[in-house]
């Protein structure tokens, strides 16, 4: 039976790496953003959630939970319908989990839940992929998919995901897949 892991602290961690990475950059214009930067050096605390690389529109983070360390590479997504319903924090992860012997999982984080035993439908460029929901995620629906899952999105440019909310309402969610393969990289190095 496979654990369902609630990925919220890895939300929460998203939004604390980001602001604390935003007042480090300097208040001059931007510049064209190179195909990855490394992230700013590790801090005091082993417990505070680091991010390891931007990767244009992808992050790699790392924390260290009481069961031991994990890596995720994960983004926001850039377009969210139907505009008008409240999606809260929506986050698509490849999380790594070194104490629970998981690499390179994928997931979706919502911020409601999701309506139970409805399946979501993953499209990458016209390849689609099962995933299963439990309150407010999705997760792969079989295992051995992994890889191939991986591949599409390495080789992608766009991710959508259909699926219900528990009071019946369709959602969908686009994600650019520009920067996922940084990204993975930098996760997998750091949770080997």
């Amino acid at each position: 039976m496979r654990i369902v892991i609630r990925v919220a602290a890895a939300v929460v961690a998203l939004s604390a790496v980001t602001a604390a990475h935003a007042q480090t950059k300097p208040a001059t214009p931007a510049k064209p953003a190179a195909a990855a930067k490394p992230a700013q050096p590790a801090q005091p605390n082993a417990n505070t959630p680091r991010l390891l690389l931007e990767s244009r529109d992808w992050k790699a983070i790392t924390a260290v939970a009481a069961n031991g360390k994990m890596c995720f590479a994960l983004s926001k997504p850039q377009k969210m319908e139907p505009p008008s319903l409240n999606h809260g924090d929506v986050v698509f992860f490849v999380s790594t989990r070194t104490a629970d012997n998981v690499r390179n999982e994928p997931s979706l984080q919502v911020g409601y839940p999701l309506k139970e035993g409805a399946k979501a439908t993953v499209d990458i460029d016209g390849k689609k992929f099962a995933f299963f929901t439990k309150g407010d995620g999705a997760w792969l629906e079989q295992n051995s998919d992994f890889g191939p899952f991986l591949e599409a999105m390495k080789k992608g440019s766009k991710m959508s995901i259909a699926a219900t909310s528990g009071r019946g309402n369709p959602t969908s969610y686009v994600f650019s897949l520009a920067g996922i393969g940084g990204a993975l990289e930098a996760a997998s190095k750091e949770c080997k």
